[in-house]
């Protein structure tokens, strides 16, 4: 059996005339509404709005007519079915087709509630209208039939739009493939269409163009920038035997490439689809309302059953009061004030959200997000600022810390690396002069030289140092203890010895050990997930109290450790901003991105930090739990009133008030649909009380 990517419902794989095959994965339907919903969304959305129109345009002259209008009798009553039957029989079909489906999955949802009480309502009202004598009452309920269907459709078009869109992060994700390569056959070069290089093809990688396909490096070197892949903040020194990722960056040396794996087995291509897969591949979360209504309607049904029964056989009040006593119980049964119960808390929770620059995209990742206790962070871009800063200087004896940087942002003021632009900034933040440099020259993954003030100057690793060779044994106590700290640390030599070290590594930000304190604070597990070296991310994680790290791994491994995590019982949430992430955002009970990350990261997160600062997860979370509370409570108000109704429907007070008490069991329906749904709305009102931060 299949699972409906959609509705979560199970589908015969064998008799399912209702598929879909999308990048090589086959997909099964209940109903064309789901398949058109999972194929094109913007058509359901467009389709829900026109509904949602349509009812509440029918719904203001039906309830006009029905309380205000000095129209009375039939003639009220025939208007009144010409603009509710539209409403009941075009715009509501889908709750109909939504029965049929609940019925042959034997599963009860609101749609056999919703269509259950409206078609009592209406049938019981045109029975009413077209055969005025054959029930003792002449009150109809088009009204609440009407109300009901626009309520609740609203609330499935509000949900819609706030759900996001899924479908734009893969595309996005496909965009960045570059559509044409430069291969070079028989010594000559020309320009082709991605979809035509072949595995083995030798290609040409300019200065600053994306690499084509995945390849390994012929000839050439070159700095790479792989951070929408790895996200590593440092471009990657690629020389000959080193591999290539197609749509990277090409940095300023020409490459000469060999593809390796082309199409679907590229590292992009498989990074869309570990997203397409992660997005439907997790059951949707069922509604808290159809939990209720799948024990709610066999209850219901059964009562209004028995109360039709009861009171023609053992009332003997006759059939036409029996019938009237089965319909009010359905119809007094059916809360109307659940169209508003969740999107109320809903618009309110975002809407308070918003205001603290956190957008939560619809219903199931708020619900998600109150029931998250282990939330994972990436660490470049998230965690961390995402570029290079210089974090300590270190001078030899004689040296000064400010003749060292001086020195060192000079012979850098030439290059384009990060690293030299994290320390000419440095430079300039202290305000010191720095020279112009003669005979600049750059050699590909070891550092720069060149001539500063007469003398020569060099800025490197230690394979630098050792073939110009420097002696460093000066330094090497520092330089050894940068780099168990996990920083990129270099060496500056002056006149053939070694006078300094930089370290040069990405920053944390600010509130990245305030905001890892106070999710531990509200009972949830910390854990950091990167591309980056081992040393590197233990030393960031330990600075903040992280306690488990996963570090070195790819991008189709971070969605293996969140679906890891979630296999041991834990509801996750991931934190990301790149593009590497979105895989793993994708995976995640709750994917949380950063707005100055990606768009592929914030499309693909069901939760976006408007402003780069990590606070605004504690504010998720925090906002999250409140509004799935309020969300209990009002489902509880939606049903309590009616349920509590029902009695009274089934006939506790006709020996007081005698079967006459029928005639205005229409009012008592009226009544309490306005005061559950001002009592839901005002419930829902109170969430901009909550003060972000507040657990």
């Amino acid at each position: 059996m299949a699972k409906d990517p959609v509705c979560g419902m199970f589908v015969d794989e064998k008799t399912a005339d209702l598929k879909a095959e999308v990048r090589g994965v086959t997909y099964y339907f209940c109903s064309e509404s789901c398949m058109t919903e999972f194929l094109a969304p913007e058509k359901e959305i467009r389709r829900l709005k026109i509904s949602v129109a349509a009812s509440a345009v029918l719904s203001v002259p039906i309830l006009f007519f029905t309380y205000l209008s000095p129209l009375q009798g039939p003639v009220r009553d025939y208007l009144l079915l010409v603009l509710a039957a539209p409403i009941q029989f075009g715009v509501g079909w889908r709750f109909y087709v939504g029965t049929f489906d609940s019925i042959k999955n034997r599963m009860g949802n609101m749609d056999v509630l919703i269509a259950l009480g409206t078609s009592a309502a209406f049938a019981y009202s045109a029975l009413v209208t077209f055969f005025p004598g054959l029930f003792p009452f002449s009150g109809v309920y088009f009204d609440t039939s009407a109300v009901i269907v626009t309520l609740i459709l609203a609330g499935r078009y509000l949900e819609h739009v706030t759900k996001g869109r899924a479908s734009a992060a893969v595309r996005k994700l496909v965009d960045l493939q570059p559509t044409k390569a430069r291969r070079l056959k028989d010594g000559a070069e020309s320009e082709v269409p991605i979809e035509e290089v072949q595995v083995g093809d030798v290609l040409i990688v300019r200065p600053g163009e994306k690499v084509p396909v995945d390849s390994v490096v012929l000839e050439g070197s070159s700095g790479v920038d792989e951070s929408m892949i790895t996200g590593e903040s440092v471009p990657v020194e690629k020389n000959a035997g080193d591999g290539l990722i197609g749509a990277t960056i090409n940095g300023g040396g020409l490459l000469k490439a060999r593809a390796t794996k082309v199409g679907q087995d590229t590292a992009l291509s498989q990074i869309v689809k570990l997203v397409e897969e992660a997005q439907v591949g997790k059951a949707p979360i069922q509604r808290l309302a159809d939990r209720i209504a799948s024990y709610f309607v066999p209850v219901v049904v059964l009562a209004a059953t028995v109360t039709g029964l009861a009171w023609y056989f053992l009332g003997h009040i006759g059939a036409d009061f029996a019938t009237l006593a089965f319909v009010s119980v359905v119809v007094i049964a059916c809360p109307c004030a659940l169209g508003v119960a969740t999107p109320a808390a809903l618009l309110v929770g975002t809407s308070k959200g918003a205001q603290n620059g956190v957008l939560i995209k619809g219903g199931e990742h708020l619900e998600r997000a109150g029931k998250v206790d282990t939330v994972v962070f990436d660490k470049t871009g998230t965690l961390t600022v995402g570029r290079p800063s210089v974090t300590a200087i270190a001078s030899a004896e004689g040296e000064t810390e400010e003749g060292t940087l001086r020195l060192a942002a000079s012979v850098e003021k030439g290059s384009e690396h990060p690293l030299g632009g994290a320390i000419v900034r440095a430079a300039r933040e202290r305000s010191l002069s720095v020279p112009d440099p003669k005979d600049f020259h750059a050699t590909a993954g070891e550092g720069v030289s060149a001539l500063v003030e007469g003398r020569t100057v060099a800025l490197g690793n230690r394979r630098m140092m050792a073939r110009l060779g420097v002696d460093i044994a000066p330094v090497e106590p520092r330089l050894s203890a940068l780099e168990d700290g996990g920083q990129t640390a270099v060496v500056l030599a002056a006149g053939g010895k070694a006078v300094g070290v930089i370290g040069v590594a990405d920053t944390l930000k600010p509130s990245a050990l305030s905001t890892v304190s106070a999710i531990r604070g509200m009972g949830a597990e910390v854990a950091m997930l990167t591309g980056d070296n081992r040393k590197t991310a233990a030393a960031i994680a330990k600075s903040i109290g992280i306690d488990r790290v996963f570090a070195e791994v790819a991008p189709q491994q971070k969605e293996e450790v969140i679906a890891r995590l979630q296999k041991e019982g834990r509801v996750v949430a991931m934190v990301g901003d790149g593009i590497n992430d979105a895989p793993a955002l994708a995976r995640a009970d709750v994917g949380v991105a950063i707005g100055s990350g990606s768009d592929i990261a914030k499309e693909t997160g069901g939760i976006v930090l408007v402003r780069d600062d990590l606070h605004g997860v504690v504010t998720a979370i925090g906002l999250s739990r409140k509004t799935l509370a309020k969300i209990k409570q009002n489902l509880f108000w939606a049903f309590a009133y009616n349920a509590a109704l029902i009695p009274i429907a089934a006939g506790a007070l006709v020996p007081v008030l005698g079967v006459q008490m029928y005639g205005y069991l229409p009012f008592l329906a009226a009544g309490a649909m306005a005061i559950s749904s001002a009592t839901v709305v005002s419930n829902s009102l109170l969430l901009f009380r909550y003060k972000p931060g507040a657990p």
